[in-house]
């Protein structure tokens, strides 16, 4: 099904479509980006799980503590509507 897919002309056709999308500018971007990624996920691998990352620890204070309130620990108001509605 897969056998003759990453032949030369399609790989061709691929950039071509890559190029007309992103532009030339953003494609160089792109391809770094992409290197980056995969070689971060290689090295993740060949680090193995000798040292598991710490946990995620969520500091909470008294103020603001409840998912309604603010950023400083006030109460968020409701979006006020036009009287006309």
């Amino acid at each position: 099904m897969f056998e003759g897919l990453f032949q030369p002309m399609h790989l061709v056709v691929i950039f071509v479509i890559a190029l007309l999308v992103f532009g030339p500018r953003r494609l160089p971007e792109l391809g770094k980006g992409l290197g980056e990624a995969i070689l971060g996920f290689k090295n993740s691998f060949s680090a193995g799980e000798a040292t598991p990352p710490p946990p995620v620890t969520r500091h909470e204070s008294s103020l603001g503590s409840s998912p309604t309130a603010g950023s400083a620990g006030f109460p968020r108001r409701a979006p006020s509507r036009p009287e006309g509605i």
